[in-house]
Protein backbone atom coordinates (compact mmCIF):
# COMPACT_ATOMS: atom_id res chain seq x y z
CA UNK A 1 0.00 0.00 0.00
CA UNK A 2 1.55 3.35 -1.56
CA UNK A 3 0.33 6.43 0.56
CA UNK A 4 0.99 9.85 -1.98
CA UNK A 5 3.51 12.05 -0.19
CA UNK A 6 3.48 16.19 -0.29
CA UNK A 7 6.06 17.25 -2.61
CA UNK A 8 6.45 20.58 -0.57
CA UNK A 9 6.88 19.82 3.04
CA UNK A 10 7.14 23.32 3.77
CA UNK A 11 3.09 23.43 3.76
CA UNK A 12 1.09 21.15 5.78
CA UNK A 13 -1.57 19.53 4.44
CA UNK A 14 -4.63 18.53 5.97
CA UNK A 15 -5.12 14.54 5.83
CA UNK A 16 -8.47 13.02 4.99
CA UNK A 17 -9.93 10.33 7.60
CA UNK A 18 -11.68 7.84 5.04
CA UNK A 19 -14.90 6.39 6.87
CA UNK A 20 -15.44 2.82 4.99
CA UNK A 21 -19.23 2.30 5.45
CA UNK A 22 -20.27 -1.49 5.61
CA UNK A 23 -23.50 -2.66 7.42
CA UNK A 24 -23.72 0.65 9.61
CA UNK A 25 -26.02 2.38 6.85
CA UNK A 26 -26.51 5.40 9.14
CA UNK A 27 -25.19 8.90 10.38
CA UNK A 28 -26.63 8.78 14.03
CA UNK A 29 -24.96 6.60 16.39
CA UNK A 30 -22.16 5.62 14.11
CA UNK A 31 -19.01 5.48 16.13
CA UNK A 32 -16.75 5.48 13.17
CA UNK A 33 -18.49 8.62 11.82
CA UNK A 34 -18.69 10.71 15.06
CA UNK A 35 -14.72 9.71 15.25
CA UNK A 36 -14.40 11.11 11.74
CA UNK A 37 -16.12 14.18 12.85
CA UNK A 38 -14.57 14.76 16.07
CA UNK A 39 -10.79 14.61 14.18
CA UNK A 40 -12.05 17.88 12.78
CA UNK A 41 -9.63 16.27 9.18
CA UNK A 42 -11.87 16.23 5.89
CA UNK A 43 -14.11 13.00 5.33
CA UNK A 44 -13.98 10.45 2.00
CA UNK A 45 -17.53 8.69 2.86
CA UNK A 46 -16.68 5.38 1.37
CA UNK A 47 -18.97 2.30 0.87
CA UNK A 48 -17.17 -0.62 -1.09
CA UNK A 49 -19.66 -3.38 -2.76
CA UNK A 50 -16.75 -5.84 -1.96
CA UNK A 51 -15.94 -8.57 -3.89
CA UNK A 52 -13.15 -10.45 -1.45
CA UNK A 53 -13.00 -13.71 -1.81
CA UNK A 54 -14.51 -15.52 0.84
CA UNK A 55 -17.16 -13.77 1.65
CA UNK A 56 -20.84 -14.79 0.66
CA UNK A 57 -22.38 -12.59 -1.77
CA UNK A 58 -25.79 -10.50 -1.30
CA UNK A 59 -29.01 -12.32 -2.53
CA UNK A 60 -30.86 -10.93 -4.69
CA UNK A 61 -33.56 -9.44 -2.14
CA UNK A 62 -30.24 -8.18 0.06
CA UNK A 63 -29.03 -6.11 -3.26
CA UNK A 64 -32.61 -4.71 -3.76
CA UNK A 65 -32.79 -3.41 -0.67
CA UNK A 66 -28.95 -2.08 -0.42
CA UNK A 67 -29.91 0.07 -3.24
CA UNK A 68 -32.49 1.70 -1.88
CA UNK A 69 -30.61 2.51 1.74
CA UNK A 70 -27.40 3.45 -0.45
CA UNK A 71 -29.24 6.20 -1.92
CA UNK A 72 -30.54 7.18 1.54
CA UNK A 73 -27.27 7.38 3.26
CA UNK A 74 -25.69 9.67 0.07
CA UNK A 75 -29.13 12.19 1.16
CA UNK A 76 -27.83 12.12 4.60
CA UNK A 77 -24.21 13.25 4.01
CA UNK A 78 -25.10 15.53 1.16
CA UNK A 79 -26.97 17.41 4.37
CA UNK A 80 -24.00 17.32 6.00
CA UNK A 81 -21.63 18.80 3.49
CA UNK A 82 -20.49 15.83 2.07
CA UNK A 83 -21.13 12.93 -0.14
CA UNK A 84 -20.83 9.20 -0.59
CA UNK A 85 -18.27 7.43 -2.98
CA UNK A 86 -19.49 4.22 -4.13
CA UNK A 87 -16.56 1.79 -5.17
CA UNK A 88 -17.04 -1.69 -6.25
CA UNK A 89 -13.97 -4.43 -6.08
CA UNK A 90 -11.63 -5.90 -3.81
CA UNK A 91 -11.60 -3.77 -0.45
CA UNK A 92 -8.06 -4.14 0.49
CA UNK A 93 -7.41 -2.74 -3.12
CA UNK A 94 -10.40 -0.24 -3.67
CA UNK A 95 -8.79 1.33 -0.17
CA UNK A 96 -5.11 0.89 -1.86
CA UNK A 97 -6.09 3.28 -4.40
CA UNK A 98 -8.05 5.67 -2.71
CA UNK A 99 -5.49 6.25 -0.02
CA UNK A 100 -3.12 6.51 -2.65
CA UNK A 101 -4.71 9.32 -4.66
CA UNK A 102 -6.49 10.89 -1.58
CA UNK A 103 -3.08 10.95 0.51
CA UNK A 104 -5.13 9.86 3.82
CA UNK A 105 -3.70 8.75 6.53
CA UNK A 106 -6.42 6.89 8.64
CA UNK A 107 -9.49 4.26 7.31
CA UNK A 108 -12.38 3.94 10.00
CA UNK A 109 -14.85 1.35 10.20
CA UNK A 110 -17.58 -1.20 12.28
CA UNK A 111 -16.75 -3.93 13.39
CA UNK A 112 -18.37 -7.11 11.56
CA UNK A 113 -18.22 -10.47 13.48
CA UNK A 114 -18.09 -13.64 10.96
CA UNK A 115 -15.56 -14.70 10.08
CA UNK A 116 -14.55 -13.78 6.51
CA UNK A 117 -14.96 -10.33 7.34
CA UNK A 118 -12.96 -10.56 10.39
CA UNK A 119 -9.99 -12.29 8.78
CA UNK A 120 -10.49 -9.53 5.51
CA UNK A 121 -10.61 -6.46 8.59
CA UNK A 122 -7.56 -7.91 10.04
CA UNK A 123 -5.54 -7.95 6.88
CA UNK A 124 -6.50 -4.67 6.01
CA UNK A 125 -5.37 -3.18 9.33
CA UNK A 126 -2.21 -4.91 9.40
CA UNK A 127 -1.40 -3.49 5.57
CA UNK A 128 -2.63 -0.12 6.76
CA UNK A 129 -0.04 -0.38 9.66
CA UNK A 130 2.57 -1.47 7.71
CA UNK A 131 1.99 1.45 5.34
CA UNK A 132 1.88 4.20 8.17
CA UNK A 133 -1.62 3.96 7.69
CA UNK A 134 -4.06 4.55 11.29
CA UNK A 135 -6.93 1.96 10.87
CA UNK A 136 -9.42 1.56 13.93
CA UNK A 137 -12.83 -0.12 14.29
CA UNK A 138 -15.93 0.02 16.49
CA UNK A 139 -18.50 -1.32 17.54
CA UNK A 140 -21.73 -0.04 15.73
CA UNK A 141 -23.78 -3.30 15.27
CA UNK A 142 -24.39 -4.73 18.92
CA UNK A 143 -25.21 -4.30 22.19
CA UNK A 144 -22.49 -6.61 23.65
CA UNK A 145 -19.47 -7.29 21.71
CA UNK A 146 -19.26 -11.49 21.52
CA UNK A 147 -16.29 -11.70 23.54
CA UNK A 148 -17.40 -9.74 26.37
CA UNK A 149 -20.45 -11.75 27.53
CA UNK A 150 -19.02 -15.19 29.18
CA UNK A 151 -20.17 -17.87 31.92
CA UNK A 152 -18.13 -17.87 34.99
CA UNK A 153 -15.43 -20.52 33.36
CA UNK A 154 -15.05 -17.68 30.64
CA UNK A 155 -16.18 -19.62 28.57
CA UNK A 156 -19.02 -18.28 25.90
CA UNK A 157 -22.36 -18.97 26.36
CA UNK A 158 -24.36 -22.21 24.71
CA UNK A 159 -27.91 -21.10 26.08
CA UNK A 160 -29.54 -18.10 25.39
CA UNK A 161 -31.83 -17.62 28.80
CA UNK A 162 -28.54 -17.66 30.65
CA UNK A 163 -26.52 -15.36 28.19
CA UNK A 164 -29.26 -12.44 27.49
CA UNK A 165 -29.01 -12.13 31.62
CA UNK A 166 -25.65 -11.68 31.84
CA UNK A 167 -25.79 -9.48 28.92
CA UNK A 168 -27.96 -7.18 30.15
CA UNK A 169 -26.00 -6.53 33.17
CA UNK A 170 -23.78 -4.59 31.04
CA UNK A 171 -26.86 -2.59 29.86
CA UNK A 172 -27.39 -0.10 32.60
CA UNK A 173 -26.08 3.01 30.84
CA UNK A 174 -26.89 2.68 27.28
CA UNK A 175 -25.91 5.65 25.22
CA UNK A 176 -27.07 7.07 21.95
CA UNK A 177 -24.53 9.35 20.01
CA UNK A 178 -25.94 12.18 18.01
CA UNK A 179 -25.83 12.13 14.07
CA UNK A 180 -22.91 14.80 13.20
CA UNK A 181 -24.28 18.18 12.65
CA UNK A 182 -21.39 18.90 9.29
CA UNK A 183 -18.68 16.94 8.00
CA UNK A 184 -15.92 18.59 6.22
CA UNK A 185 -15.06 17.65 2.43
CA UNK A 186 -12.22 17.13 0.82
CA UNK A 187 -10.60 19.90 -1.72
CA UNK A 188 -10.85 16.85 -4.03
CA UNK A 189 -12.81 13.07 -3.76
CA UNK A 190 -11.77 10.28 -5.51
CA UNK A 191 -13.48 8.83 -8.14
CA UNK A 192 -16.62 6.48 -7.82
CA UNK A 193 -19.09 4.74 -9.35
CA UNK A 194 -22.66 5.73 -10.35
CA UNK A 195 -25.30 3.24 -7.99
CA UNK A 196 -26.85 2.47 -11.50
CA UNK A 197 -24.49 1.07 -12.85
CA UNK A 198 -24.32 -1.40 -10.44
CA UNK A 199 -27.39 -2.45 -11.44
CA UNK A 200 -28.75 -3.99 -8.16
CA UNK A 201 -32.30 -4.16 -8.09
CA UNK A 202 -33.99 -7.07 -10.72
CA UNK A 203 -35.30 -5.85 -14.19
CA UNK A 204 -35.69 -8.98 -16.15
CA UNK A 205 -37.88 -10.19 -14.32
CA UNK A 206 -39.00 -7.44 -11.75
CA UNK A 207 -39.94 -9.44 -8.90
CA UNK A 208 -39.91 -7.02 -6.31
CA UNK A 209 -42.69 -5.32 -7.53
CA UNK A 210 -44.61 -6.24 -4.06
CA UNK A 211 -41.44 -4.81 -1.72
CA UNK A 212 -42.69 -1.38 -2.58
CA UNK A 213 -44.36 -0.79 1.84
CA UNK A 214 -40.60 -1.25 2.40
CA UNK A 215 -38.88 2.01 3.33
CA UNK A 216 -35.58 1.49 3.19
CA UNK A 217 -32.50 3.93 4.84
CA UNK A 218 -32.81 5.22 8.32
CA UNK A 219 -35.43 7.42 8.42
CA UNK A 220 -37.62 5.06 7.28
CA UNK A 221 -35.91 2.94 10.38
CA UNK A 222 -37.02 5.57 12.94
CA UNK A 223 -40.19 5.61 11.70
CA UNK A 224 -40.41 2.11 11.86
CA UNK A 225 -38.95 1.71 15.08
CA UNK A 226 -41.68 5.10 16.47
CA UNK A 227 -44.69 3.74 14.59
CA UNK A 228 -44.13 -0.08 16.56
CA UNK A 229 -43.35 1.57 19.75
CA UNK A 230 -46.69 3.98 19.69
CA UNK A 231 -49.12 1.33 18.81
CA UNK A 232 -48.39 -2.50 17.94
CA UNK A 233 -45.94 -3.07 20.99
CA UNK A 234 -49.32 -3.31 23.21
CA UNK A 235 -49.94 -6.86 22.98
CA UNK A 236 -46.62 -7.55 21.72
CA UNK A 237 -46.07 -11.00 23.22
CA UNK A 238 -49.43 -12.94 22.47
CA UNK A 239 -49.71 -11.26 19.31
CA UNK A 240 -46.66 -11.15 17.79
CA UNK A 241 -47.02 -15.11 16.86
CA UNK A 242 -50.58 -14.47 15.06
CA UNK A 243 -49.32 -14.16 11.05
CA UNK A 244 -52.59 -12.19 10.05
CA UNK A 245 -52.12 -9.69 12.41
CA UNK A 246 -49.28 -6.34 11.97
CA UNK A 247 -47.48 -7.08 15.87
CA UNK A 248 -43.75 -7.19 15.20
CA UNK A 249 -41.91 -4.07 14.44
CA UNK A 250 -40.21 -5.20 10.92
CA UNK A 251 -37.13 -3.59 11.94
CA UNK A 252 -34.63 -6.78 10.89
CA UNK A 253 -33.81 -5.66 7.57
CA UNK A 254 -32.96 -1.71 9.38
CA UNK A 255 -30.64 -3.50 11.80
CA UNK A 256 -29.28 -5.70 9.40
CA UNK A 257 -28.06 -3.25 7.17
CA UNK A 258 -27.37 -0.99 9.94
CA UNK A 259 -29.82 2.07 9.30
CA UNK A 260 -30.45 1.49 13.07
CA UNK A 261 -28.67 0.61 15.88
CA UNK A 262 -29.51 -1.64 18.97
CA UNK A 263 -28.15 0.86 21.06
CA UNK A 264 -31.29 3.42 19.11
CA UNK A 265 -33.86 0.53 19.97
CA UNK A 266 -32.93 -0.41 23.07
CA UNK A 267 -32.82 3.13 24.71
CA UNK A 268 -36.76 4.28 22.64
CA UNK A 269 -37.82 1.11 23.93
CA UNK A 270 -37.09 1.71 27.73
CA UNK A 271 -37.49 5.33 27.35
CA UNK A 272 -41.20 4.34 26.11
CA UNK A 273 -42.09 1.88 28.92
CA UNK A 274 -40.65 4.53 31.41
CA UNK A 275 -42.73 6.99 30.49
CA UNK A 276 -45.39 5.17 30.19
CA UNK A 277 -45.84 5.18 26.22
CA UNK A 278 -45.57 1.51 26.18
CA UNK A 279 -46.17 -1.69 28.47
CA UNK A 280 -43.17 -2.61 30.38
CA UNK A 281 -43.59 -5.95 30.08
CA UNK A 282 -44.29 -5.77 26.50
CA UNK A 283 -41.30 -4.65 25.72
CA UNK A 284 -39.28 -6.87 28.01
CA UNK A 285 -40.65 -9.32 25.52
CA UNK A 286 -39.25 -7.12 22.45
CA UNK A 287 -36.62 -6.39 24.18
CA UNK A 288 -35.54 -10.12 24.40
CA UNK A 289 -35.91 -10.72 20.76
CA UNK A 290 -33.08 -7.84 20.16
CA UNK A 291 -30.99 -10.23 22.71
CA UNK A 292 -31.81 -13.46 20.46
CA UNK A 293 -30.26 -11.29 17.49
CA UNK A 294 -27.23 -10.92 20.16
CA UNK A 295 -27.10 -14.07 21.27
CA UNK A 296 -26.96 -15.65 17.53
CA UNK A 297 -24.03 -13.34 16.91
CA UNK A 298 -21.68 -14.16 19.42
CA UNK A 299 -22.68 -17.92 18.89
CA UNK A 300 -21.45 -17.12 14.96
CA UNK A 301 -17.95 -15.16 16.42
CA UNK A 302 -17.32 -18.37 18.46
CA UNK A 303 -18.42 -21.21 16.22
CA UNK A 304 -17.61 -19.50 12.44
CA UNK A 305 -17.80 -22.49 10.93
CA UNK A 306 -21.87 -22.33 11.49
CA UNK A 307 -23.03 -21.48 8.48
CA UNK A 308 -21.53 -25.02 7.03
CA UNK A 309 -21.00 -27.27 10.54
CA UNK A 310 -23.47 -28.17 12.87
CA UNK A 311 -23.29 -26.78 16.25
CA UNK A 312 -23.79 -30.00 17.83
CA UNK A 313 -21.58 -32.31 15.51
CA UNK A 314 -23.54 -35.81 15.74
CA UNK A 315 -26.21 -34.09 13.83
CA UNK A 316 -23.52 -33.38 10.70
CA UNK A 317 -24.48 -37.34 10.30
CA UNK A 318 -27.98 -36.74 9.95
CA UNK A 319 -29.59 -38.91 6.64
CA UNK A 320 -31.02 -36.00 4.90
CA UNK A 321 -32.68 -36.78 1.74
CA UNK A 322 -31.98 -35.04 -1.43
CA UNK A 323 -35.65 -34.44 -3.23
CA UNK A 324 -35.42 -31.89 -5.93
CA UNK A 325 -39.22 -32.39 -6.12
CA UNK A 326 -40.01 -31.97 -2.38
CA UNK A 327 -37.59 -28.28 -2.28
CA UNK A 328 -39.19 -26.79 -5.65
CA UNK A 329 -42.28 -27.52 -4.27
CA UNK A 330 -41.54 -25.59 -0.83
CA UNK A 331 -40.18 -23.05 -2.54
CA UNK A 332 -42.98 -22.18 -4.71
CA UNK A 333 -45.77 -22.76 -1.59
CA UNK A 334 -47.13 -25.64 -3.56
CA UNK A 335 -46.56 -28.21 -0.64
CA UNK A 336 -50.62 -28.66 -0.06
CA UNK A 337 -50.49 -27.26 3.44
CA UNK A 338 -52.13 -23.77 3.53
CA UNK A 339 -49.96 -22.20 6.57
CA UNK A 340 -46.86 -23.54 4.79
CA UNK A 341 -47.36 -22.57 1.01
CA UNK A 342 -48.71 -19.12 2.13
CA UNK A 343 -45.78 -18.60 4.00
CA UNK A 344 -43.71 -19.43 1.24
CA UNK A 345 -45.25 -17.29 -1.13
CA UNK A 346 -45.53 -13.93 1.32
CA UNK A 347 -41.97 -14.36 0.94
CA UNK A 348 -41.45 -14.11 -2.18
CA UNK A 349 -44.16 -11.59 -2.93
CA UNK A 350 -42.52 -9.31 -0.22
CA UNK A 351 -38.94 -10.18 0.78
CA UNK A 352 -40.39 -10.88 4.51
CA UNK A 353 -42.00 -13.82 6.02
CA UNK A 354 -44.04 -13.55 9.34
CA UNK A 355 -41.33 -15.29 12.31
CA UNK A 356 -44.06 -17.73 13.44
CA UNK A 357 -44.63 -18.90 10.16
CA UNK A 358 -40.60 -19.10 9.08
CA UNK A 359 -40.35 -21.76 12.12
CA UNK A 360 -43.43 -23.44 10.57
CA UNK A 361 -41.87 -23.72 7.05
CA UNK A 362 -38.43 -24.25 8.35
CA UNK A 363 -39.39 -27.13 10.20
CA UNK A 364 -41.50 -28.85 7.67
CA UNK A 365 -38.77 -28.29 5.34
CA UNK A 366 -36.54 -30.13 7.66
CA UNK A 367 -38.32 -32.39 9.34
CA UNK A 368 -41.18 -33.69 6.93
CA UNK A 369 -39.11 -33.53 3.90
CA UNK A 370 -35.67 -34.26 5.16
CA UNK A 371 -34.03 -31.88 3.09
CA UNK A 372 -30.80 -30.32 4.58
CA UNK A 373 -31.47 -27.30 6.60
CA UNK A 374 -28.56 -25.49 4.33
CA UNK A 375 -30.98 -25.80 1.64
CA UNK A 376 -33.21 -23.62 3.26
CA UNK A 377 -31.20 -21.48 4.64
CA UNK A 378 -29.96 -20.42 1.28
CA UNK A 379 -33.18 -20.04 -0.21
CA UNK A 380 -33.96 -17.38 2.45
CA UNK A 381 -30.67 -15.68 1.76
CA UNK A 382 -31.32 -15.01 -1.54
CA UNK A 383 -35.18 -13.96 -0.86
CA UNK A 384 -35.16 -12.09 2.63
CA UNK A 385 -34.77 -8.37 2.89
CA UNK A 386 -33.42 -9.17 6.02
CA UNK A 387 -30.70 -11.99 5.55
CA UNK A 388 -28.60 -11.63 8.15
CA UNK A 389 -26.32 -14.77 8.66
CA UNK A 390 -25.83 -14.35 12.35
CA UNK A 391 -29.53 -14.61 12.51
CA UNK A 392 -30.31 -17.09 9.22
CA UNK A 393 -27.99 -19.87 9.92
CA UNK A 394 -28.70 -19.23 14.21
CA UNK A 395 -32.30 -19.84 13.28
CA UNK A 396 -32.46 -22.91 10.88
CA UNK A 397 -30.07 -24.78 13.18
CA UNK A 398 -32.36 -24.23 15.70
CA UNK A 399 -35.44 -25.44 14.39
CA UNK A 400 -33.18 -28.01 13.13
CA UNK A 401 -32.22 -29.26 16.63
CA UNK A 402 -28.65 -28.87 16.20
CA UNK A 403 -27.81 -25.75 16.66
CA UNK A 404 -27.02 -23.66 20.14
CA UNK A 405 -30.06 -23.55 22.75
CA UNK A 406 -31.82 -25.72 19.61
CA UNK A 407 -35.58 -27.02 19.65
CA UNK A 408 -35.42 -30.32 20.75
CA UNK A 409 -35.36 -33.14 17.70
CA UNK A 410 -38.54 -34.71 18.81
CA UNK A 411 -40.41 -31.03 18.28
CA UNK A 412 -42.23 -31.23 14.90
CA UNK A 413 -44.04 -28.98 13.63
CA UNK A 414 -48.02 -30.02 12.80
CA UNK A 415 -48.54 -27.17 9.88
CA UNK A 416 -52.69 -28.03 10.31
CA UNK A 417 -52.41 -27.01 13.90
CA UNK A 418 -49.86 -24.52 14.06
CA UNK A 419 -52.43 -22.89 11.25
CA UNK A 420 -55.51 -23.56 13.54
CA UNK A 421 -53.56 -22.01 16.34
CA UNK A 422 -52.30 -19.10 15.15
CA UNK A 423 -54.61 -18.13 11.71
CA UNK A 424 -58.15 -19.60 12.72
CA UNK A 425 -59.83 -17.57 10.63
CA UNK A 426 -57.38 -17.92 7.92
CA UNK A 427 -56.56 -14.37 7.02
CA UNK A 428 -53.18 -15.07 6.72
CA UNK A 429 -53.41 -18.14 4.31
CA UNK A 430 -56.55 -16.36 2.11
CA UNK A 431 -54.14 -13.16 1.36
CA UNK A 432 -51.49 -15.57 0.15
CA UNK A 433 -53.32 -18.39 -0.99
CA UNK A 434 -56.37 -17.13 -2.67
CA UNK A 435 -57.35 -20.30 -4.46
CA UNK A 436 -58.39 -21.57 -0.50
CA UNK A 437 -59.84 -17.64 -0.29
CA UNK A 438 -63.74 -19.20 -0.11
CA UNK A 439 -63.00 -22.45 2.18
CA UNK A 440 -64.88 -22.51 5.55
CA UNK A 441 -62.43 -21.12 8.52
CA UNK A 442 -63.15 -25.27 9.99
CA UNK A 443 -61.13 -26.82 7.05
CA UNK A 444 -59.12 -23.76 5.83
CA UNK A 445 -56.14 -25.41 7.39
CA UNK A 446 -56.52 -28.88 6.04
CA UNK A 447 -58.92 -28.94 2.55
CA UNK A 448 -58.36 -31.80 1.03
CA UNK A 449 -60.65 -33.52 3.66
CA UNK A 450 -64.01 -31.43 2.60
CA UNK A 451 -65.80 -34.08 2.00
CA UNK A 452 -69.08 -32.09 2.98
CA UNK A 453 -68.05 -28.96 0.88
CA UNK A 454 -66.02 -30.46 -2.05
CA UNK A 455 -64.03 -27.53 -4.32
CA UNK A 456 -65.32 -26.04 -6.83
CA UNK A 457 -63.19 -23.56 -9.08
CA UNK A 458 -60.38 -22.05 -8.35
CA UNK A 459 -60.21 -24.12 -4.85
CA UNK A 460 -59.63 -27.09 -7.55
CA UNK A 461 -56.48 -25.71 -8.19
CA UNK A 462 -54.78 -25.88 -5.07
CA UNK A 463 -52.15 -28.87 -4.80
CA UNK A 464 -52.67 -31.68 -2.41
CA UNK A 465 -50.38 -32.71 0.20
CA UNK A 466 -47.27 -33.36 -0.75
CA UNK A 467 -46.44 -35.68 2.02
CA UNK A 468 -49.36 -36.99 5.07
CA UNK A 469 -48.11 -35.58 8.35
CA UNK A 470 -48.19 -37.94 10.58
CA UNK A 471 -46.19 -40.73 8.09
CA UNK A 472 -43.56 -38.04 7.47
CA UNK A 473 -43.74 -37.28 11.24
CA UNK A 474 -43.02 -40.86 11.76
CA UNK A 475 -39.64 -41.24 8.63
CA UNK A 476 -38.01 -38.00 10.70
CA UNK A 477 -38.32 -39.41 14.13
CA UNK A 478 -36.67 -42.84 13.06
CA UNK A 479 -34.13 -40.52 11.49
CA UNK A 480 -33.10 -38.39 14.26
CA UNK A 481 -33.27 -41.42 16.32
CA UNK A 482 -30.58 -42.62 14.15
CA UNK A 483 -28.03 -40.39 15.29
Amino acid sequence: MQVRKNSDDSKAVETAVIVWFRNDLRIADNPALRHAEGSGRPVICLYILDETPGLRPMGGASLWWLDKSLKSLAESLEKLGNRLVLRKGVAAEVLDDVIAHTGATCVLWNRLYDKASIDRDTAIKARLKTAGVDGQSFNAGLLNEPWTVKNGAGQPYKVFTPYWRAARENLSHVVVEPAPRHLKSPEHFPRGESLVSWRLPPTKPDWSTGFDHWTPGESGALARLDGFLSGPVDGYGEKRDVPGVEATSGLSPHLHFGEIGPRQVWLAAHNAAEHGDAPAGEVDKFLSELGWREFNHAILFHWPDLPTKSFKPEFDRFPWARNDAFLEAWTKGQTGYPIVDAGMRELWATGFMHNRVRMIVASFLIKHLLVDWREGEAWFWDTLVDADLANNVGNWQWVAGSGADASPYFRIFNPIAQGEKFDPKGAYVRRWVPELRNVPDDVIHRPWTRALHPPTGAERLYAPPIVDHAQARAKAMEAYRSL
